[in-house]
């Protein structure tokens, strides 16, 4: 290694360090950058200043003053980039374009029946091409596309590896990568979201997913762990009560069949969806009130399980944890009655992204990638 190779390279750490620290800040002072990285405030300014140079940051505003002059505010430029994200279900596709602060720019779902076949792949190509088009997204900005998916997913061989939801197993994942002009990225839908709530907060968590079926994430030391075998989270294969009603999987009693969005949406039709059940709830109808009385007790099951085995903050998200927020203090009390190690659920939590979280987090995973390859 060359003499000057040492101090070349440290600078390039500084820069990226903090450009990430910026977006995951969202808006931060030049002082708080040099307290909270432990970075030297000579250091922060120069690269500050090439940032801004580049068009990377810029100045939002003023700190209110504690007596001497106004910090600036800073940020990064969030049209200079953006990354899109499609979500692929059962019977939908949906896809969002988020901006470089991971705001969202558009987004749209279409009701599209999962097939394997050439022409189903073809249709999510084009899709994103006419959404694209339809929210005039300039394409030379596109860092990528990422992709999420119900299932097991080997992300170095890009195989979809078995998906219950889609009834598939050893897909080759390229069959839709090939067909997109842009760097391609794979995910499980459950990490997704976990990415979209969690990702830059440096806080280790689990994550709930409560949709048509119940799965997870774990994020610990700000990634995803993914098991040996791909197969961490499946937390809708616990089994909560044994020799229950029986699961998708074959087994009896596991957390899917009590607490997915279907338990729910079942007992108002077979096309209904978690706001037609939430609706009659509202309305106080008896059935509604007693089905998810049971429902809360379930998920409080689950819950305990989960704070007993990681000892962490539990996001609630999916279908039915965005529709939460106004029962928590229910569900906390039946989470209590099982919980005798905690005297509160202030690690308990609903989601930030009540709906397109999976697509949102798979196109998140492509900001920080940005900052660390620019400079």
């Amino acid at each position: 290694m060359k003499m000057n190779e040492k101090p070349i390279e440290k600078k390039r750490q500084n820069k990226t360090k903090i450009a990430c620290h910026i977006l995951r800040r969202k808006q931060i002072s030049r002082p708080e950058l040099a307290s909270e990285l432990g970075i030297s405030m000579p250091t922060v300014l120069q690269n500050v200043k090439e940032l801004m140079d580049e068009g990377i940051v810029e100045e939002v505003g003023e700190y209110e003053s504690t007596g001497g002059r106004k910090a600036k505010a800073l940020s990064v430029v969030s049209d200079i980039k953006f990354a899109a994200g499609i979500d692929i279900t059962a019977n939908h596709v949906s896809y969002i374009v988020i901006n470089l602060k991971g705001e969202t720019v558009c987004q749209k779902r279409s009701r599209l029946r999962y097939e394997n076949l050439p022409g189903y792949y073809e249709d999510i190509a084009v899709g994103l091409h006419s959404f694209l088009d339809e929210n005039r997204v300039d394409r030379q900005k596109i860092l990528g596309v990422g992709i999420s998916l119900p299932g097991i997913i080997d992300k170095e061989n890009h195989k979809l590896m078995r998906s219950h939801i889609l009834n598939v197993s050893d897909i080759n994942l390229e069959s839709i990568s090939r067909l997109i002009p842009y760097p391609v990225q794979f995910e499980n839908d459950a990490n997704s979201a976990a990415i979209a709530e969690l990702q830059g907060t440096d806080q280790n968590a689990v994550y709930l997913s409560l949709s048509n079926t119940v799965g997870g994430s774990i994020y610990m030391n700000n990634s995803i762990y993914a098991g040996d075998n791909f197969r961490s989270a499946e937390f809708g294969h616990m089994m909560i009560h044994p020799d229950g009603k029986v699961c998708y999987c074959g087994k009896y009693g596991c957390a899917d069949a009590y607490c997915s969005a279907n338990v729910l949406t079942s007992y108002v039709g077979d096309e209904a969806d978690p706001a037609d059940f939430f609706r009659i709830l509202e309305q106080k109808e008896p059935g509604a009130v007693e089905l998810w009385s049971r429902y809360l007790d379930d998920l409080a099951v689950v819950i305990t399980n989960l704070r007993m085995a990681f000892d962490c903050d539990i996001v609630l998200g999916g279908y039915v944890g965005g529709y939460l927020k106004n029962y928590m203090s229910e569900l906390g009390r039946k989470v209590l009655n099982y919980n005798k190690f905690d005297n509160d659920t202030l690690y308990l939590r609903t989601c930030s992204y009540e709906k397109e979280a999976s697509a949102v987090g798979i196109a998140m995973t492509f900001l920080d990638a940005y900052f660390k390859t620019f400079c």
